[in-house]
């Protein structure tokens, strides 16, 4: 079973309340996340110990430049988030190197999975 890992604090709250329901990660991800997947949504540093917050299915899997970015993927990404341009920056600082507005992202959709 694979894991979608979230690294920053800024996303414990969200995922504790399930208002975060997609990723944005860059490159294409569809090799790795495919639509119908389970996965474990969890929360930690690389290489240290990671909280399990829930389990989950991949709802979508889209591939598509930053700038074409919609409202639906950036509000699931983050409450906070309300442009491209926030995305782009936001990325930046997750990635730690420049990232142009036509590089490719992969938007992963999910849904916890409840008993």
């Amino acid at each position: 079973m694979r894991a979608l890992n979230f690294y920053s604090s800024v996303y414990h709250a969200n995922l504790l309340t399930r208002e975060k329901c997609c990723t944005i990660r860059l490159g294409d991800k569809r090799d790795k996340y495919r639509e119908g997947d389970l996965v474990w949504v969890t929360y930690g540093n690389r290489f240290q110990p990671r909280k399990k917050v829930f389990l989950a299915v991949i709802d979508r899997v889209a591939v598509k430049p930053i700038s074409a970015l919609t409202a639906e993927d950036l509000r699931g990404e983050s409450p906070d988030m309300k442009s491209p341009e926030d995305a782009l920056g936001f990325l930046k600082s997750i990635y730690g190197r420049d990232i142009s507005p036509d590089e490719t992202v992969s938007v992963i959709h999910f849904s916890e999975v409840t008993d």
